[in-house]
């Protein structure tokens, strides 16, 4: 119990600390140390209250905290007393900053910057955290709006059930123990994509019952701001829609992120990783038996080599596993059941007043919807500022889009994977400068670089041309793979990656047609790239294009009755 009381007293001291600027850099290594230093400072005979006491109770909590107060708070809390000063000064300061998600035009408050890139929001992670310290986590849902949500002594009905075992249908979860104690969460190898869940389920408002429980862990990490953020209506969002990306003013000691388009939705990426981060390990903590391992031992193992030893289990591959930790008809009764339950705890809810539970029930399933095809069925993609991406020479020109071909490359310098984050930003840089400086390009050539690190890295992106494919970068975008692939293949995430999420993201976004094709380099151009291991592959994929000839090749055809054959090039360092 003690990493609850631990993560009750952080809770409590983002709260009673007024917003200020940190002196410490916004980084989760931050944070990390914060719990670091509360757990050496903090007695364990305080081990008998939630993570969440002080967040629910604060005098100037919102109409969300009711939620999270129903559904978190078990215990009385009143009289335990806490002391702010128990974190050190500069601990302090990072509190403010971290305390509460918030947007303010365009930039984007309680969030910070983790070792794997991704720009993760505390406020969910920690609430997932303490959803899961708590074990039990099936709560039903009052039957009407007399529920008195604001009696803090107020019971709480089927608080002791199990949680249902909503991994039924899942590979990775299928190993676990009746009794919910199995830690087996992290048997996902980076190496074995996930699919994202079936979104076929029918609208829960035609056929469905009105669900009557909720999973307090996915309600306030994930599925309360996904129907609220819906609510609002996609309508209202500009083209980025669900999840938009931002930058920090610095990598080293970051302390300001910038929204890239302010029109976006609320749930921005930052908020989307840090809701999947708190699911996921509030789901480990769950199933976790006493003793639990302490959050900053937890935290530091997440984001970085992996949970227990499981390379699987870490921030780089969130999406693959929340697509695995529950399905789209299971998340869809999630959201609808939020929407119910908040709207019943304060019917004066502003978007929720007067709304029907058909209407809830649609809100839920476009929700829905939305996040598995836009987000877990997309790669995470590495926005340039991100990797420190010099500018743009000259003018870029516009890409006509949709586009008809996916051009595959290896990057060949680098040879090695880049298997985190340092080193592919490391590389995006080099390949940016040769490309820039040896060959007098704009920008680096490819659209986009795939890591071995889980991520995409955006090169020149979904609407400008390319330098990738000598004749043809008006036609296709250039997607390349960090390595040699000349004897050996890319992990097999990497290889998902371009062969259905990267392509598939892109025709739902009308960027590449319905019925594009895939080829490699050397089909189009004099060289060996993607190499011959990848390229024997990709021979393989479905949409691999194989009678294809260049633009060059079919002009020396015509030219060879008069001219002798070419003489073959030599390799170049770069291919």
């Amino acid at each position: 119990m003690v990493a609850q009381d631990i993560l009750w007293i952080l809770l409590g001291l983002l709260l009673r600390l007024e917003p200020g600027t940190a002196t410490l850099p916004l980084l989760m290594d931050s944070v990390i140390q914060a719990l670091a230093e509360l757990e050496q400072k903090v007695p364990a005979t305080i081990a008998s209250h939630t993570a969440s006491a002080l967040l629910l109770f604060a005098q100037d909590s919102g109409p969300y905290d009711v939620l999270h107060r129903f559904l978190l708070e078990r215990w009385n809390i009143k009289d335990t007393r806490l002391d702010p000063q128990q974190l050190s000064p500069e601990f302090q300061d990072l509190t403010k900053d971290v305390a509460q998600h918030g947007i303010q035009g365009r930039q984007e408050y309680g969030v910070v910057l983790a070792p794997d890139g991704s720009t993760v929001a505390v406020e969910p992670l920690l609430a997932g955290l303490e959803a899961g310290l708590q074990g039990n986590r099936v709560v039903s849902l009052p039957l009407d709006s007399t529920a008195a949500p604001l009696d803090t002594e107020a019971a709480f009905p089927d608080t002791g059930t199990v949680v249902p075992d909503i991994r039924a249908a899942s590979p990775r979860f299928r190993d676990a123990s009746p009794d919910g104690t199995s830690t087996d969460v992290g048997a996902l190898s980076p190496d074995v994509p996930v699919t994202s869940p079936d979104v076929q389920a029918s609208s829960p408002g035609a056929k469905a019952k009105s669900p009557t429980t909720v999973d307090s862990l996915l309600v306030v990490t994930l599925a309360r701001d996904l129907g609220l953020a819906f609510l609002q209506g996609p309508q209202t969002w500009s083209h980025s829609g669900l999840g938009t990306e931002g930058c920090w003013d610095q990598l080293s000691a970051p302390r300001t992120f910038t929204l890239l388009d302010s029109g976006a939705s609320p749930v921005t990426m930052a908020f989307l990783n840090g809701a999947l981060d708190g699911a996921l390990l509030g789901d480990y903590l769950s199933r976790t038996p006493e003793p639990r391992p302490p959050l900053s031992h937890l935290l530091s193992q997440y984001y970085g080599a992996g949970v227990a030893g499981d390379s699987g289990l870490r921030s780089n591959f969130r999406r693959q596993n929340a697509a695995a930790l529950t399905s789209a008809p299971t998340l869809t009764q999630q959201i609808w059941g939020a929407l119910i339950l908040l709207q019943r705890l304060e019917p004066t809810h502003p978007q929720l007043q007067g709304m029907s539970q058909e209407q809830l029930a649609e809100v839920a399933t476009n929700a829905t919807k939305e996040f598995t095809e836009a987000f877990l069925g997309c790669p995470a993609i590495h926005p340039r500022c991100r990797w420190g991406a010099a500018p743009y020479r000259g003018s870029p020109r516009p890409l006509q889009l949709p586009l008809r071909f996916l051009y595959v490359h290896h990057t060949y310098v680098p040879a090695p994977p880049c298997t985190d984050f340092a080193h592919c930003a490391a590389d995006m840089r080099s390949m940016q400068r040769f490309h820039q400086d040896t060959r007098g390009w704009d920008d680096i050539g490819y659209s986009f670089v795939i890591g071995s690190d889980g991520y995409v890295y955006e090169g020149r992106g979904w609407h400008w041309v390319g330098a990738h494919t000598l004749g043809h970068n008006t036609r296709g975008f250039g997607v390349a793979f960090v390595g040699n692939y000349t004897a050996e293949l890319p992990a097999k995430a990497a290889l998902h990656t371009v062969q259905d999420l990267l392509p598939g993201c892109a025709v739902r976004a009308g960027l590449l047609r319905p019925d594009y094709a895939l080829l490699g380099h050397r089909q189009l151009v004099r060289t060996d790239c993607p190499g011959d291991a990848l390229f024997s592959l990709l021979r393989t994929w479905p949409r691999f294009a194989a009678n294809v000839k260049s633009r060059m090749a079919r002009r020396a055809s015509r030219r060879s009755r008069k001219e002798p054959p070419p003489t073959n090039m030599p390799a170049t360092g770069l291919q």
